[in-house]
């Protein structure tokens, strides 16, 4: 196993540097885990968060309804979703402030951080990151960093740091569910340990480096070892969770993925997150969807990309509202399962993209729909399409909803207009 290695870089024209981009052990179960100590109790009306995001948009035309309000008339896409109409809520109008950039926006999903092409950004806390740091420590898995085919992910931690995503159905099956050897709990026992010993050498130097630094340097390297010290926290809480006993499932674990159906994909990968909630194994969890191939979906021969990139082709549009209605038809679908559990009014479920025109690399107007947490559902909130209205906002009252008590979101200016909690 290799460990990183802290790496001094010193100019003799300016002051001394830390130059690192964080410690990232190859640990299991770490994806943004919470430091061991519990957060004081509260009373929340909520209890989870499940973000799917769309690497390449939903085409607003067949999304967004022509009326707002509750009386709305479904939109193409929404069509096959009467039964569940007042569970979630359609947001039109709205994008993140300073957010440009085109596919380069993917990182601020979640986090809302402003990303201008061109400029040099440091990304900020995701939205799922920041509620698994307050409340992930009740559950095995602090939260679920997840992809359809690749490892790229919307979840970043509190210093800027990407979340590598876990992209294989099957291995997170076993990581849930599948209960480990005698010999796999000592192994993982063992890598902790190993790390927390890496946590201490990191934590030394950084100690010695910073006395020789100026008072912005001494800030900056704070904010940094206090990570470290919040990383070997969470070290520390993972052991706890290793000689417990898995969950018992009657889902049973996928034996194959489909290389040409990203929709089939989608929905191995949401049947494993309704299970995981179901279990309370994890209460916080993103889903990227970012798989090119479609093309055994009936009717559908070219790629993802091509079609998302239509140019207003009307055989393309075609093709593209096939891929499209299979990929809100299963995130309906996981609504329902968790409607029939019990556990939708407690989850708060979100689909969206940082793309609002996929053909154009727009990032204003994103798709936005948004279920459960025990809202007052069953509306169109339509915004302005020039003046696009920030879901900072949306992300405020959903921390707010959880219990997590905080004025601002990224670049929110309060809660959001137009969505009230039922209670």
């Amino acid at each position: 196993m290799k460990f990183p290695t802290l790496t001094l870089q010193r100019r003799l024209s300016r002051r001394t540097l830390l130059r690192c981009a964080g410690v990232s052990l190859s640990l299991p179960l770490l994806d943004a885990m919470t430091p061991a100590f519990a957060a004081p109790k509260v009373n929340r009306t909520a209890k989870r968060f499940v973000g799917v995001s769309l690497s390449l948009g939903l085409h607003n035309p067949n999304l967004v309804p022509d009326s707002a309000g509750r009386d709305y008339q479904p939109s193409p896409y929404l069509q096959s979703l009467g039964d569940i109409r007042n569970e979630f809520t359609v947001i039109s109008g709205s994008s993140h402030p300073g957010v440009t950039g085109g596919h380069t926006a993917e990182g601020s999903i979640f986090s809302a951080c402003p990303n201008q092409r061109g400029a040099t950004t440091r990304n900020t806390i995701s939205l799922d990151q920041l509620m698994a740091r307050q409340l992930g420590h009740e559950t095995r898995f602090p939260s679920l960093v997840l992809n359809t085919s690749g490892q790229t992910s919307p979840s970043y931690t509190e210093n800027g740091s990407m979340i590598p995503a876990q992209n294989r159905a099957i291995r997170l099956f076993t990581q849930l569910f599948v209960v480990d050897t005698p010999a796999e709990q000592d192994r993982q026992a063992e890598l902790i340990r190993r790390g927390r010993s890496v946590m201490d050498v990191v934590g030394a130097e950084a100690k010695a480096l910073q006395r020789e630094l100026g008072a912005g340097d001494r800030d900056k390297l704070d904010a940094w070892f206090t990570s470290v010290r919040d990383l070997e926290h969470r070290l520390v809480a993972n052991e706890e969770w290793i000689r417990r006993p898995k969950p018992k499932v009657s889902l049973s674990a996928p034996t194959s993925i489909p290389r040409d159906n990203e929709v089939v994909v989608e929905r191995i990968f949401l049947d494993i997150i309704h299970m995981a909630l179901a279990t309370d194994s994890t209460r916080f969890v993103t889903l990227h969807v970012t798989g090119n191939s479609v093309s055994g979906i009936e009717g559908v021969d070219d790629s993802y990309h091509n079609l998302s990139h239509h140019g207003l082709n009307d055989e393309k549009l075609r093709q593209l509202s096939l891929v499209e209605q299979g990929v809100i038809n299963e995130w309906a679908g996981f609504l329902r399962k968790l409607k029939t559990d019990q556990l939708l009014d407690e989850t708060m479920i979100m689909l969206t993209s940082n793309l609002g025109n996929a053909s154009a690399h727009d990032n204003k107007n994103m798709p936005v729909l948004f279920a459960g947490g025990g809202f007052k559902h069953g509306q169109h909130l339509a915004f302005d399409k020039r003046n696009n209205y920030p879901p900072p906002n949306l992300y405020l009252s959903a921390l707010r909803r959880l219990g997590i008590e905080t004025d601002q979101f990224a670049t929110s200016s309060g809660e959001m207009r137009g969505l009230e909690a039922m209670s």
